[in-house]
């Protein structure tokens, strides 16, 4: 992992992979400011990204981004909001914040034991100060970058970014290349291949694709990652029509292959949840 460089994917767009998580934090420089994409797990792991664009970049930040919902790409909002910056992101996610982060950061704040490697004592969750229902092309520090709420897939929440002039898209953990595509959380495993399906559409050959995780990919990655998501989108649907439980279904070599079996029952316990008929999962 190329962590502790700025790298540039293209034409004054940055990446940069941080541990814990291996998380991609992206960079977007204009004329006279430079917007920040995702804010990882709290105020700390935050104010690193503000030191590192500091000491490589000499533009302020004058905007965030939140690809979606989940802790690692946004508990560090707060700092943002307290630097008065403004913070874009779906508008579903306050709502994706009472369901799921909020009750998960109550209970590690009560017993930090529950889950020792998440330091969040201090986080206060914070909402995007801007909250986006529609596509919209907006000019952050004299560079223009378009800005479109996606159905629910990886969540409720992914917004995809691009910056027309680079042919370069941010999409956070709806594309994974470091590790497999996560679920749980608010994952739709059968409506997330409908959700890459119109993203490339939209997607060219040639264009930059970075992802929440890993490094930069093409449109070629996409297409061979949705051919994953539709058989096991089938896969599910199938299982639940022959009445299977979850820990009944089979899957192929080639899905085992990108995902473990545990992400594979965390899949089929999504997808149950939102078919017709299922009872609801102890687990």
């Amino acid at each position: 992992m190329a962590e502790g460089q700025w790298k540039q994917v293209a034409q004054r767009v940055f990446q940069r992979r941080y541990d814990p998580l291996d998380i991609t934090v992206g960079a977007v420089l204009g004329e006279h400011g430079l917007t920040v994409i995702d804010t990882r797990n709290n105020a700390c792991e935050a104010q690193e990204i503000i030191d590192d664009v500091s000491a490589r970049f000499d533009l302020p930040i004058v905007a965030v981004i939140n690809t979606h919902a989940h802790y690692d790409h946004t508990f560090g909002n707060q700092l943002f909001a307290q630097h008065s910056i403004p913070i874009y992101g779906h508008h579903l996610i306050p709502a994706h914040f009472e369901e799921y982060e909020k009750p998960r950061l109550e209970k590690v704040q009560r017993s930090p034991e529950a889950e020792p490697e998440m330091d969040w004592d201090g986080v206060v969750l914070t909402p995007p100060t801007h909250l986006l229902a529609q596509p919209c092309t907006l000019n952050l520090g004299g560079r223009e970058v378009e800005l479109i709420p996606l159905d629910a897939g990886h969540t409720d929440t992914d917004l995809a970014i691009h910056i027309p002039d680079a042919n370069t898209w941010f999409l956070g953990d709806i594309i994974e290349q470091s590790g497999p595509p996560m679920f749980g959380s608010g994952a739709y495993p059968l409506d997330w291949p409908i959700v890459l399906e119109s993203l490339l559409e939209r997607i060219q050959p040639g264009d930059i694709i970075v992802p929440g995780h890993g490094e930069p990919v093409d449109r070629d990655f996409i297409v061979r990652q949705l051919h994953c998501f539709q058989l096991l989108a089938t896969t599910l649907r199938d299982a639940h029509q022959r009445d299977e439980s979850i820990e009944q279904i089979s899957y192929s070599a080639e899905l085992k292959n990108l995902w473990p079996e545990d992400f594979l029952q965390q899949a089929a316990a999504d997808a149950y949840a939102q078919l017709p008929g299922t009872e609801p999962d102890p687990r």
